[in-house]
């Protein structure tokens, strides 16, 4: 760990005094009494003084913070989400207003988790902390390329009932994705650094979507850049490719409380289609440890929203439907300065594993940043 990936609570908020009036970033920041615990914080522990930035109002009281404060962590302040009502939930409100993409100015920075995201990216925080419903951590995160992860459902306490949100992380490095889940997670328990290379296959659609040529050029540099570093092997074999159905009516059934599971008369719209895409993902990893593909179809829209027939959470939330965990990787920009996304999904429970994959992966993805 270097000083880039943790600085102090002094300059944490520093950073968020000269940057959070144009950026919008966060809701409220918590001057004194994160200065004060900063003072206070028993250097003997793990995260002692290290800043992190909250998603939300409430999000201080999560499982997820509780856990990193008692680890020594600092909360430094509550970042921007959607305001109620918000139909696209794509970007948030701060308390100086509408939270803008950093590398783009006109474009939105994604949601809901979107003053998380672009804390991190604009380095007032090395992490906070983020939810994952449809793609809440991985979309901030792959257009304000920085690293984001959603927990396998049911990994960490979730107040979801309906099972679609877990609790996430974006930071600006895995290594501290990875510190996050060691002192979040009861029962951590390290793995070996990943074999490389990793068996995978790469979809630029999952078999459904209509991927933006540009997004798809950037993230298939980037695979074949894994490729090329023998961090992944693609699997070409018969059968090794992925093909689910779209889960756009499925997601917002499950959302409405139609029985999650259940196939067949009386389940409830969309839940054939969960059921086969369960299957065909329980078959896919039973093979192949890791899947790649785009984050997003399309790259940040304007705040004004995306457009008709535009879901920019395609190529996410079937993964949320499914319990998977995920990832948001850095891949690169497009030609008009917009940060793109590699999502890495593993087998449920593989968390730990999809981090140490996607930590070989960062290293061989150096992101040349405008």
């Amino acid at each position: 760990m270097t000083s880039d990936d943790w600085w102090s609570v002094g300059e944490a908020l520093e950073r968020i005094g000269r940057l959070d009036r144009e950026l919008c970033a966060f809701v409220d920041v918590w001057h004194a009494e994160a200065s004060a615990r900063a003072r206070a914080v028993d250097r003997r522990l793990p995260l002692a003084g290290l800043p992190f930035a909250v998603k939300g109002p409430s999000g201080i009281r999560s499982y997820a913070a509780r856990r990193l404060i008692a680890a020594g962590a600092v909360p430094v302040g509550s970042t921007a989400v959607p305001e109620a009502g918000t139909y696209w939930q794509t970007w948030g409100r701060g308390a100086h207003g509408r939270t803008v993409n950093p590398y783009r100015a006109d474009r939105t920075p994604g949601g809901s988790s979107a003053g998380s995201a672009v804390a991190v990216a604009a380095g007032m925080v090395p992490l906070a902390t983020g939810s994952d419903g449809a793609g809440s951590v991985r979309i901030p995160a792959a257009w304000c390329g920085v690293f984001g992860l959603r927990t396998t459902r049911g990994l960490l306490p979730s107040p979801d009932r309906t099972g679609l949100a877990t609790a996430g992380v974006l930071a600006r490095r895995v290594s501290l994705a990875r510190l996050y889940l060691r002192w979040v997670l009861d029962g951590y328990e390290e793995v070996d650094r990943a074999r490389t290379p990793v068996r995978a296959t790469y979809s630029p659609d999952l078999g459904f979507a209509r991927t933006d040529p540009a997004v798809e050029a950037v993230v298939r540099a980037a695979v074949d850049r894994l490729v090329a570093a023998g961090v992944v092997r693609l699997d070409g074999a018969p059968g090794s490719s992925l093909s689910l159905l779209d889960p756009r009516d499925t997601w917002p059934a499950v959302r409405g409380g139609s029985p999650p599971r259940t196939a067949g008369p009386g389940g409830g719209p969309g839940a054939d289609v969960r059921e086969e895409n369960d299957r065909r993902l329980d078959a896919y990893f039973a093979r192949t440890p890791l899947l790649l593909s785009p984050v997003t179809p399309n790259r940040p829209h304007g705040h004004e929203g995306p457009g008709p027939d535009v879901y920019s959470t395609a190529l996410t939330w079937a993964f949320n439907l499914s319990g998977h965990p995920a990832a948001s990787l850095p891949a690169g920009f497009t030609p008009d300065g917009c940060p793109v996304g590699l999502q890495l999904v593993t087998e449920r429970g593989s968390d730990v594993s999809l981090l140490e994959i996607a930590g070989a992966a960062e290293e061989a993805l150096p992101i040349v940043r405008p």
